[in-house]
């Protein structure tokens, strides 16, 4: 699986185990005509679903602007290769060594795909 696709599914995944009390009950149906393959139905608020997970966590965690720490918030693999794995799957065309341009260009990147696969993500994060 790929390192997104393990992202999305951890967000949407965690969204889908504790909805909201406001969600709708179709949350996680199947798509609707119009949505991407594996996007789901309805809209997943992305920030609320990390800061619920963050405040659970006893690591204090910068998650909405470090991927390394959004990584390890959604439990997955925030070593140097998994991000450049990550930042191939998503077109990165500089330099494959964790710099700081690296790890920002990340991030914003997988906001916006979150974003456009379904997730509501707050403007400041994309």
């Amino acid at each position: 699986m790929s390192v997104f696709k393990s992202i999305m599914n951890a967000i949407f995944g965690e969204a889908k185990a504790a909805p909201a009390a406001d969600a709708p009950a179709t949350v996680g149906s199947a798509p609707q005509a119009g949505t991407q393959a594996g996007a789901p139905a309805e809209t997943v608020d992305v920030a609320a679903v990390l800061t619920d997970l963050a405040a659970k966590n006893p690591e204090k965690l910068n998650w909405k602007q470090s991927i390394v720490d959004l990584m390890k918030l959604l439990k997955l693999d925030s070593s140097l290769n998994a991000r450049k794995e990550l930042a191939q799957e998503l077109g990165y065309t500089g330099k494959l060594d964790g710099s700081a341009e690296m790890n920002i260009w990340l991030h914003k990147q997988v906001m916006a795909k979150l974003a456009a696969n379904g997730g509501k993500v707050p403007d400041e994060l994309k």
